[in-house]
């Protein structure tokens, strides 16, 4: 069963599936506290089908498989198809492990929580979304995965929906999404239009590569582009990122490194052979990405809310992303190896993304649900395990040399000053990103040094909010435990967090500092005998040597790192005055970057707002104008029937007498003249 990938790889999809139905249909009867086993168990051995399947890619198996005609659209037939190649097989480890860990911490997170049931259930549809679209094999299964993903963002990022501010970021996350989809939609469509009657991935890709139209493919990739800059939140689209951090902590966790943002990174990734035949979209892939990234990195400078912080960390990683994929030229066969550095960081950062995430959260939990940097600090003691491997993540975010960040980050850094060599097109505007790029990685170095340093070192710091939480529960188990004839001694609060917890976090600690030197050749190696070499035209296929290091480059990023770490230890450890200082010294700069570059007031100002007029305005105009003549229409029957019938149905039965009188009188009168 098992030597056919086919055999079993609907299985992925459909047990985070089945899971869900489980636990939204006996979660409040049966299951209750356990409702998290069936997302832990569906999510596990999807995991376990995920790495059988990676094997059979990489032993040669074919994992291609038709299962049923969905349904047919004139003479499109559209099929519920899935495929694992080698970028499928990566992306399916990545995301069912991550998830599976997530899934666990979870059960001990959330534990106690009204909605437990419900909770898990979203978790597993989640999963079953991600997959499900990694799987797909054209672009309505794909699409229709897609808005999978979005609604259960949406009713994650909600699932506290009591509160207005939870509320609100999931609303706000649904729609700014949904502009990036509508782009997603019209560029399918156009594809459809444009490169015959199927819209499988590999006939979409040769029928482009027979005619390289420009024309067509540039605006077909700026809209392919457009929904994925809507999930992975890329400006101008990224608005909705941060504030999804009303979320549970876990579900951020999921949302940043194993599902939602890693989609549009996905859709880019899987249609590189159609970028890479157009040049001029690549270009703008990889301006906005380069942009995206130094511009959420410089918020990130100065928030203090540490989940924040992980959130413009992501968005800007993201960017990273982008402009590996942007950079993957076709005249110098850079495409393949653009696509290797982008999915090469995206697994990397789903390690130590949500390794952070998950430690935000043990942070979170221990401080009694306070997150502001400001209000506690010196944590290395009360929390050693979840300082460690915080660590350990925010190492590996900084890019120290050998930790997992740095080996992806040092393949990103290269396509960018490879796509920018001597006679390359461009090579101004992809120099000027590189250097961007360089500067970012410093600054990213510095914001996770900031954050790590404030949170654990310092004078000890402890909120009240944590104590009254830990004291509660340890007098409730003192109590519990004592002979109440005996009074229980004052208890000590514990603060770290349950080892069903911790263990992920060691867990993902161990990925992101090793998961890097571990990987970094044989990904790039397999992802190019296994899927570059097999989808993509001949034209863009890179050269055989293409997996070698830039020393001298890897030199300077490791330089830049440090430094980067160096500072912040000086600014928040050696003289924590300092940082104060500098912002009363840059007060417009300080402020700029703290309220997000005031981005959400511009979008308020220049579009929220004008579209709520409209919306005001065209509402009065339908309820007073359009509605009004079409009552006036309906108004003018009941008119004449006031003046004509109305006065004959008065109820006197003498009236009816006397008009059937008159009217047998006039019938024979007619009759009698006739």
């Amino acid at each position: 069963m098992f030597d056919d990938v086919r055999n079993y790889l609907w299985l992925i999809p459909a047990l985070p599936l089945l899971a869900s139905a489980l636990i939204a249909l006996f979660g409040y009867s049966a299951l209750r506290e356990r409702s998290h086993w069936p997302c832990i168990l569906g999510a596990g051995v999807s995991c376990v089908l995920s790495v059988l399947a990676l094997i059979g890619v990489a032993g040669g198996a074919d994992g291609g498989a038709v299962y049923y005609t969905w349904f047919q659209s004139g003479t499109v037939n559209v099929g519920f198809s899935l495929q694992a190649d080698g970028l499928t097989a990566v992306m399916l480890v990545m995301v069912t492990f991550i998830g599976t860990l997530i899934a666990i911490y979870s059960a001990g997170y959330m534990r106690g929580a009204p909605g437990y049931p419900r909770y898990f259930a979203f978790v597993s549809l989640f999963l079953f979304s991600m997959t499900l679209l990694v799987l797909a094999n054209n672009f309505i299964l794909l699409y229709a995965a897609w808005e999978g993903v979005g609604l259960c963002s949406y009713l994650l990022i909600g699932f506290w929906y009591q509160r207005p501010a939870a509320a609100a970021a999931a609303r706000k996350a649904f729609l700014v999404t949904r502009l990036g989809d509508i782009g997603l939609f019209l560029g399918i469509l156009l594809l459809w239009k444009s490169f015959g009657h199927s819209l499988d991935y590999n006939e979409v890709f040769m029928a482009a590569a027979r005619n390289p139209d420009p024309a067509l493919l540039v605006p077909a990739c700026l809209l392919l582009f457009l929904g994925a800059a809507g999930k992975s939140a890329q400006f101008p689209l990224h608005v909705w990122l941060p504030d999804a951090m009303e979320g549970p902590s876990p579900v951020s966790a999921l949302i940043h490194a194993a599902t939602m943002v890693t989609a549009g990174v996905y859709l880019v990734a899987r249609c590189m052979p159609l970028f890479g035949l157009a040049p001029d979209a690549q270009l703008i892939v990889a301006i906005i990405g380069a942009f995206t990234a130094l511009l959420a990195a410089l918020i990130a400078l100065t928030q203090t809310d540490l989940k924040r912080v992980l959130a413009y960390s992501t968005v800007s990683q993201l960017g990273f992303m982008f402009l590996a994929l942007g950079a993957g030229t076709a005249q110098y066969g850079l495409a393949g190896l653009a696509v290797t550095a982008a999915i090469f960081h995206l697994f990397t950062h789903a390690f130590f993304k949500a390794l952070l995430f998950l430690g935000a959260g043990s942070v979170m939990h221990a401080m009694g649900d306070v997150i502001d940097m400001r209000r506690f600090g010196g944590l290395r003691k009360v929390l050693p395990v979840t300082h460690w491997t915080f660590l350990c993540g925010a190492a590996a975010l900084a890019g120290v040399p050998l930790l997992s960040g740095f080996w992806s980050k040092d393949e990103i850094l290269a396509v960018a000053w490879d796509a920018g060599g001597q006679g390359a097109p461009h090579t101004g505007v992809y120099r000027l990103l590189f250097f961007s790029a360089l500067v970012t990685a410093g600054l990213t170095a510095f914001y996770s040094a900031r954050a790590y340093f404030m949170t654990f070192w310092g004078e000890e710091r402890i909120p009240e909010e944590a104590y009254h939480h830990h004291v509660g529960d340890a007098a409730s188990v003192a109590c519990e435990s004592e002979d109440e004839a005996t009074p229980a001694a004052s208890p000590t609060p514990h603060f770290e967090s349950p080892g069903i917890m911790t263990w992920p976090l060691r867990i993902l600690a161990v990925g992101a500092v090793g998961v890097g030197i571990v990987v970094v050749l044989p990904m790039g190696h397999f992802l190019e005998a296994h899927w570059i070499r097999q989808r993509f035209p001949q034209s863009l296929l890179p050269a055989e040597s293409a997996h070698g290091h830039n020393i001298l480059l890897m030199f300077v990023s490791g330089l830049v790192a440090l430094a980067g770490i160096g500072l912040a230890y000086l600014f928040y450890v050696k003289k924590p005055a300092l940082p104060g200082v500098l912002a009363k010294s840059a007060v417009r700069l300080y402020e700029a970057s703290r309220n997000k570059f005031y981005l959400d007031e511009l979008y308020a100002a220049f579009i929220v707002k004008p579209l709520s007029g409209l919306a005001q305005l065209l509402r009065v105009l339908d309820q007073y104008i359009v509605d009004g003549l079409v009552d006036l229409c309906g108004q003018i029957p009941s008119f004449f029937s006031f003046l004509f019938l109305r006065p004959v149905q008065n109820g006197l039965v003498q009236f009816y007498a006397i008009l059937m009188a008159l009217g047998v009188g006039g019938f024979l009168l007619s009759v009698l003249l006739r």
